[in-house]
């Protein structure tokens, strides 16, 4: 039996998986309604929407078997998802790569299969609408043509759960996108034993803004600051607006020390901005940072409780500087 290898772009493929918030959730009838047409369409006794975790095929939808799952190592979806077509096996117990699968030698007996690869908006390979008989069949050019329509469908549900956690004007995670990632953040750094932090940040003058120069301007202005942070942050931080002039930055690897040199870089950057932009007014920003502590913070609600105390105080001193300085 040959183990499906594993893809090129695993990180970012579990990465894009798992920002769905779709796994272990329950059955939905926008999929079941799919696997159910592929059964009659096709004939077959098990259709699924499989989805490749990291160590397991996931069922979102299963037409035929009793199980949600299985190892991803005896998988035929982890396969299907190596490359970009309709994988298609005729008869499993004549390929050399499944012919002593345990899912071909005892129940369910698979035979024949057919998987298309689902995509993300990425491009990366989330697992497959896949089709499974217990005899070997054939499988024509306009069978491919109707498998891939009906993927297509899944596609487009499965993308709509991504789309449901960007913010529309930032295309950068929203509120829902950073509650569902961040608990995957925290618990891998929990597992490496690796320091993380979150820096909670408000956009100054945001109000004026709007008020001064309209809320087309409000919206450049918002769309610009997004662009300086992914301009300045890692590609391995979570970046995401929880709405309004708030946003927030999950720095993985990083203590409270070192999160205090990657927002003077931020705020050199900026400046830069201000400088180039001559926009008639100067994006600057009120932040809060809070190091994650396993024993002190129970979830990400505690530490965005903290992180927005710690915000609205440093505002208020700033706004207290200020005013003396007028004096």
């Amino acid at each position: 039996m040959n183990k499906p290898e594993i893809p090129s772009n695993e990180t970012e493929r579990l990465h894009a998986l798992s920002s769905l918030d779709i796994l272990d959730t329950q059955p939905s009838a926008k999929f079941d309604r799919i696997t159910r047409l592929c059964q009659r369409l096709f004939n077959v006794p098990i259709a699924l929407v499989s989805l490749v975790d990291e160590n397991r095929q996931w069922f979102k939808s299963c037409q035929g078997l009793s199980v949600s799952e299985t190892s991803r190592d005896i998988s035929f979806c982890g396969h299907a998802i190596l490359g970009s077509e309709i994988f298609v096996i005729n008869d499993a117990s004549k390929d050399l790569r499944f012919s002593d699968n345990p899912l071909v030698t005892d129940d369910p007996n698979i035979r024949f299969y057919a998987g298309y690869p689902l995509k993300a908006i990425n491009g990366s390979k989330l697992g497959t609408l896949c089709i499974i008989d217990k005899v070997a069949r054939d499988f024509t050019d306009k069978d491919r043509e109707a498998l891939a329509d009906l993927g297509g469908m899944v596609e487009q549900e499965i993308n709509s759960l991504r789309l449901a956690t960007i913010d529309e004007l930032t295309k950068i995670s929203n509120r829902r996108g950073f509650l569902s990632l961040a608990p995957h953040y925290l618990n891998f750094c929990k597992r490496k034993k690796c320091t993380s932090s979150l820096v909670f940040i408000d956009l100054d003058k945001f109000k004026y803004i709007n008020d001064t120069y309209g809320h087309a301007e409000g919206d450049r202005a918002l769309t610009e600051f997004t662009l300086q942070m992914t301009r300045c942050f890692r590609q391995t931080d979570l970046l995401a607006r929880l709405g309004g002039d708030e946003f927030v930055v999950l720095l993985s690897n990083t203590d409270k020390a070192a999160s205090f040199g990657v927002l003077d870089k931020f705020e050199a950057s900026l400046s830069q901005y201000n400088v180039e932009a001559h926009r008639g007014y100067d994006l600057s920003f009120s932040y809060g940072v809070v190091q994650y502590d396993p024993e002190k913070h129970s979830d990400i609600d505690d530490l965005l409780e903290e992180g927005d105390a710690l915000m609205y105080t440093y505002k208020q001193q700033r706004k207290s500087v200020l005013v003396a300085g007028t004096k």
